[in-house]
């Protein structure tokens, strides 16, 4: 028997769906709009634990197009980057790493250069306990000691108030557990998940229910934040 091919969802479609689930449509209502069995639309919202993902905008720090359209005609003009940097008011090492990012100066075009960046941003990042090793043993430790993600946040921002590297928020640990979870605690937590109700349309909900998983995460939290 063949297997019928099921079309990827696209963007504008993947956006409906969220908004859906936010107003409190189930799965299977879900699924039914869009032709697609319920657990599609699982395996859309799973990964993100039921919340939304943010709406994309560009870092107010980041280059502008307008800015690098002046990069390109300081370039085409033969002005050295620090002159082109001072007429933008931006640090000259910011325009030396926009320049040779993208091809350097014979190569360089201000449309493809913005295109190029916004396309990246979509590019999975590594998450901030992978990245900082004395925060992950921190969150870990803690974790350990039965300490709850908001615990954990609120004490790190009294106990190191001016290093801005040992911050994260809880909803960041929620997420991480849930997510990174999925490789070393891959069975044991889609066990749990079985016997749990569906996962849930807002966070505060999300929240209580991966506080239900807390206590069997903790015992191998280290496989998956060390």
């Amino acid at each position: 028997m063949s297997e019928r091919k099921r079309s990827k969802l696209s963007l504008s479609e993947r956006s409906d769906i969220w908004s859906r689930w936010k107003s409190g449509q189930s799965l299977h209502e879900i699924g039914r709009a869009f032709g697609k069995p319920h657990s599609c639309i699982r395996c859309l919202l799973l990964p993100r634990g039921g919340i939304a993902p943010a709406a994309r905008r560009r870092s107010r720090l980041a280059l502008t197009l307008a800015e690098r359209e002046d990069i390109s005609r300081g370039i085409v003009s033969g002005w050295p980057l620090r002159e082109i940097a001072r007429r933008l008011d931006r640090a000259a090492s910011t325009v030396s790493r926009e320049v040779t990012r993208h091809g350097g100066r014979p190569a360089y075009r201000a449309h493809d250069a913005d295109s190029q960046t916004w396309e990246s941003a979509l590019r999975p990042k590594r998450c901030v306990l992978a990245m900082r090793r004395k925060l992950r043993n921190i969150v870990a430790s803690k974790l350990i000691l039965d300490w709850s993600p908001e615990q954990i946040s609120g004490w790190l921002k009294t106990e190191y108030p001016d290093d801005e590297s040992l911050r994260v928020s809880h909803e960041t640990i929620y997420r991480s557990l849930f997510i990174q979870a999925r490789g070393a605690l891959k069975k044991e937590l889609l066990d749990r998940l079985r016997t749990k109700r569906r996962i849930s349309n807002n966070v505060g909900s999300v929240k209580s229910f991966l506080s239900a998983l807390l206590p069997s995460l903790r015992r191998v939290v280290f496989l998956v934040l060390l």
